[in-house]
């Protein structure tokens, strides 16, 4: 395990990242987690007081990574861009998959939409996963489910899918 002091930041422009808040993991810490890996992986721990496990580190090139932090865990820690957090993570060899048995059903009825989302990373598969079941009511639910089956037959990713319907409903 990896003790450290980190700034959440900020991405201004930064392609894909534009956006995102994150804090870095240098090349000095990484290396003491995967020594010469150069490849994203999954990390548990605390930040602050906060438990997470199965987040993703996300290679920067030269052996930085950065763990990107989404509006759950910035809610978790309670602090925004700026704030400082006192991180302690170690390999999450094992993270616990995400499962929606209501998204697994419809995709099985859609063999070219269950055919794509296999070809994707788990992080990916992932994404669809918890954006579904993070949803707070069986409506919401069941929007997002037919939201990613469609999506996900056209051969969208999470990112794309997301942005062809940021202006629906």
């Amino acid at each position: 395990m990896i003790k450290f002091k980190a700034t959440i930041k900020k991405f201004e422009q930064m392609g894909e990242k534009t956006g995102w808040s994150y804090i870095e993991i240098p090349i000095e810490l990484s290396e003491k987690l995967k020594p010469g890996y150069k490849q994203s992986f999954r990390v548990k721990g605390k930040l602050d007081k906060f438990e997470i496990a199965g987040i993703a580190l996300i290679p920067m090139g030269e052996g930085h990574f950065i763990m990107a932090m989404n509006a759950d865990l910035r809610k978790g820690v309670g602090k925004r861009a700026g704030a400082e957090l006192q991180v302690q993570i170690q390999v999450d060899d094992n993270p616990d998959p995400v499962s929606s048995p209501e998204f697994m059903e419809c995709l099985s009825d859609e063999p070219d939409a269950l055919a794509f989302f296999n070809t994707l990373p788990k992080g990916h598969r992932n994404y669809f996963m918890k954006w579904i079941e993070s949803a707070k009511t069986p409506g919401t639910k069941a929007k997002r489910i037919a939201m990613a089956v469609t999506g996900l037959a056209r051969k969208m990713g999470y990112s794309e899918m997301i942005r062809a319907n940021k202006n629906v409903g």
